[in-house]
């Protein structure tokens, strides 16, 4: 039986595949549609019964209740205080809603799920261990035999009840064209048989990733920490129906991007290349002396070399030069503006006249 380890060229770790000898050559072939991508760092929760989309659409950021089969979403499960706790990409088939999550956070979203059932008629299965995922564009991940509709990535268009912060147009995610496919073990062994025999062209995590972080496409298992706001990473596009029903901490989505500002913000970085360093998750972004955010997601893009997404604090200035703290030496960035400083605040409130003016008027 062959394995991912038997791939020409293939360079495996703990996540999966990380790429099969050339990594920017392979996202190259992943954005034309020429290979296909194992998704090792994704896992697979289905949730059957008959109250699964309305009890999905009360526990989650997005409005699922009349979700037609096919259509493809995703939901953030939010702590009491709005912060992202979870997050999944989301496709129905008329029967069964089939949730696509990374790998770090599978275990947990089942275990909470199954807790939150109480008497109503769903049943949550962990299908990590039968199912693989398997990522590309539309068209070449059609010609896979799937279990479940293809989630085709709905980023960074606004879907409906969601909202854009990011001004830049066109979007760098607008070209973007990405879908997950989620098969059997039998399918996934015969696409593993074809790329071992050279027929099939397959592309590493590595890539998927350049593509992604290029895109400014958030990720939990990567750009989420303990704190995260989904307003801070631009996710109200696709993630959050804003005038959906009650679930737990809409007050405080409604509140920052009605009434407030996201506290931090994310920004894309184009790195130095000249010393061939890299920062890694967590390193300190600086302005000057003050440290004013950290690294989320780093990678080495095809067309723009090394790149970034870093959150930082809202009131970091904007237009000038970064620095990232590395364990080989500080590392110059300059920051495009994702979410602006003035992001939120959108309510429209008419402001009332002091009571003194008032009287003074009568």
């Amino acid at each position: 039986m062959v394995t991912l380890a038997d791939v020409p060229g293939a360079v495996l770790d703990d996540r999966g595949l990380r790429h099969v000898g050339s990594p920017v050559a392979e996202q190259r072939r992943l954005a034309s549609g020429s290979a296909l991508a194992p998704l090792g760092d994704r896992r697979v929760i289905s949730v059957g019964g008959e109250d699964r989309r309305s009890w999905l659409d009360s526990l989650s950021s997005q409005a699922l209740t009349h979700l037609e089969p096919g259509v493809s979403t995703e939901l953030l499960i939010l702590d009491p205080q709005g912060r992202v706790e979870h997050a999944a990409a989301v496709v129905d088939d008329g029967e069964t809603t089939w949730l696509v999550v990374d790998a770090s956070d599978a275990e947990a979203l089942a275990t909470w799920l199954t807790r939150m059932r109480f008497r109503l008629r769903v049943d949550v299965q962990d299908r990590s261990a039968d199912l693989v995922v398997v990522g590309g564009t539309r068209a070449a991940v059609s010609a896979l035999r799937t279990v479940a509709p293809v989630w085709v990535d709905p980023w960074p268009a606004v879907s409906p009840g969601g909202w854009a912060y990011a001004r830049v147009e066109p979007h760098p995610g607008a070209e973007r064209d990405w879908a997950e496919a989620i098969v059997d073990a039998e399918e996934f062994g015969r696409v593993l048989d074809g790329a071992v025999r050279g027929e099939i062209a397959f592309a590493g995590l590595d890539a998927v990733e350049a593509l992604r972080v290029a895109a400014w496409r958030p990720r939990v298992g990567v750009d989420a920490d303990e704190r995260l706001l989904p307003h801070e990473v631009d996710w109200l596009r696709t993630a959050v129906h804003l005038s959906k029903g009650c679930y737990r901490g809409q007050e405080t989505v409604a509140k920052v991007h009605n009434l407030g500002h996201p506290p931090r913000r994310v920004v894309a970085l184009q790195l130095d290349g000249s010393d061939n360093v890299l920062p890694v998750r967590g390193d300190a972004v600086r302005v000057g002396d003050a440290v004013v955010g950290a690294i989320t997601s780093v990678a080495v893009h095809h067309e723009e070399g090394p790149i970034a997404l870093a959150l930082i604090k809202r009131t970091a200035p904007e237009g000038v030069p970064l620095v990232v703290d590395t364990a080989d030496g500080p590392l110059a960035a300059a920051a495009e503006t994702v979410v602006p400083a003035d992001a939120g605040a959108t309510a429209s409130i008419p402001r009332m006249p002091r009571l003194g003016r008032r009287r003074a008027a009568e």
